[in-house]
């Protein structure tokens, strides 16, 4: 288990940044209200700080299915019958505009809540919105990867880029003016190489790409987050776990309101109540969420590639087959033993690939660094205390992009997107 000394290293490695924050925006003038990371990842920012933004019966918005592999239809197992194509959504102005693909965070699909925010706010700002799910998304796996091996960026990046193609193609008749890209998390990092793709296709041209929080070095930010679900939190004992004790915290915190409201302010008043979670639970539910994800992409690349791992190569799997015995087994499978037991076999066969550290340096921001610091057209907007960054991370991105560095002093892992400060600055740089 990781003991309190531990993560008090890992927090260390997250806090340490801030004192490089003198020249960027100081806490003070920023003004966001949440000052620990782990709370603002999860809570992000509180309702009255957010911008104002449509409603969705004031937004023209419709879900749209893509045909991208129709050769496995037939190979997925009956019980993916939703996933055979793949969904997005597109919200459309009424008069010739710009459009903004938005590419979604790791196993988010397109309908994410920080999807939704930013398709709200670039909708209200003029701009027609295609919201993408991640590559890591187990619907983006089964209907559009072609090796459903997500973590090879180049090749997530592919897969994005033939994806808006087909999504451009389903819309000949939407009155576009100009292209736009952006991407949270994993998707802001996908969303680099799409553009540095897009310099050898150009297909679509993109005036402006801005990366929301992406990850430095890939491994460093899974290792981070794997290591929060190990985390020696208190009052989880072999008698009562994680879920137990966070369930006996919102009951307690319900009775003594009087009432059950579960909204987006939720852990935002439970954090200033009595019930409020410890830095060490809070971690290991950031941890949970992400092993959680972990777990779905081990399940369905194994499944789909059949490679024998998690789910028996030739077990008959129709729609009435009950998957949980299989997904429990990949719940005990993490981010590195997902990347040791399929990821690195598939790159090295795809690639004549090495070692873990040239996956890494091929996979993480390192290996576009010539093409980041040359190209003006291309932002950061990162968070000093960001959870996934490690030590000369931002450093790194100092060096690439220079005054196209926004670094926010607080916010976590994306907990600011939907703050109404980073909303006008994105808005900004879009509009040059």
């Amino acid at each position: 288990m990781l003991r309190l000394p531990a993560l008090v290293v890992l927090l260390a490695c997250v806090l340490l940044p801030l004192s490089l924050r003198a020249a960027d925006i100081d806490a003070a003038s920023y003004g966001y209200p949440l000052n620990n990371p782990f709370e603002a990842t999860i809570a992000t920012t509180p309702p009255d700080f957010r911008p104002e933004f449509p409603e969705d019966e004031d937004i023209d918005q419709d879900d749209y299915n893509v045909r991208l592999r129709p050769e496995r239809e037939f190979e997925l197992p009956d019980n993916f019958w939703p996933v055979k194509t793949l969904r997005y959504r597109m919200a459309r102005q009424d008069k010739p505009a710009p459009l903004v693909f938005i590419i979604s965070g790791t196993g988010a699909n397109y309908a994410a809540g920080k999807t939704e925010d930013l398709k709200r706010l670039f909708y209200k700002a003029g701009y027609h919105v295609v919201q993408l799910s991640s590559p890591t998304s187990y619907d983006f796996m089964s209907a559009a990867s072609r090796a459903a091996t997500p973590g090879i960026t180049l090749d997530d990046a592919e897969d994005l880029y033939h994806v808006m193609q087909a999504v451009r193609a389903q819309h000949p008749k939407l009155p576009v003016t100009g292209y736009y890209l952006t991407g949270y998390s994993l998707g802001a990092l996908e969303a680099a190489f799409v553009s540095h793709l897009d310099e050898t296709k150009r297909s679509f041209n993109f005036k402006r790409v801005l990366l929301i929080n992406p990850p430095v070095n890939l491994y460093t930010s899974i290792s981070n987050l794997d290591r929060m679900v190990q985390v020696e939190a208190r009052g989880v004992t072999k008698k009562t776990t994680y879920f137990e004790l966070l369930l006996g915290k919102l009951t307690r915190y319900f009775q003594q309101k009087g009432f059950i409201d579960l909204n987006d302010a939720l852990l935002y008043d439970l954090q200033n109540s009595k019930q409020h979670l410890t830095d060490e639970q809070m971690a290991m539910l950031v941890g949970t969420s992400f092993r959680f994800s972990s777990a779905d992409i081990a399940f369905t690349s194994d499944l789909i590639n059949r490679r024998g791992i998690i789910t028996p190569p030739n077990y008959p799997i129709s729609e009435g087959t009950p998957l949980e015995p299989f997904f429990k087994r990949a719940l005990y499978c993490n981010f590195n033993c997902y990347l040791t037991e399929q990821l690195i076999p598939h790159w090295r066969k795809r690639y004549n690939g090495g070692s873990l550290a040239q996956l890494v340096d091929q996979v993480s921001l390192y290996a576009l660094k010539d093409y980041l610091k040359e190209s003006s057209k291309i932002a950061v907007m990162h968070n000093a205390d960001d959870i996934i960054l490690g030590p000369g991370d931002i450093g790194f991105l100092r060096e690439t992009f220079g005054d196209r560095l926004t670094l926010y002093p607080l916010g976590g892992h994306c907990g600011n997107l939907n703050y109404r400060v980073n909303s006008d600055a994105m808005l900004e740089f879009f509009r040059g």
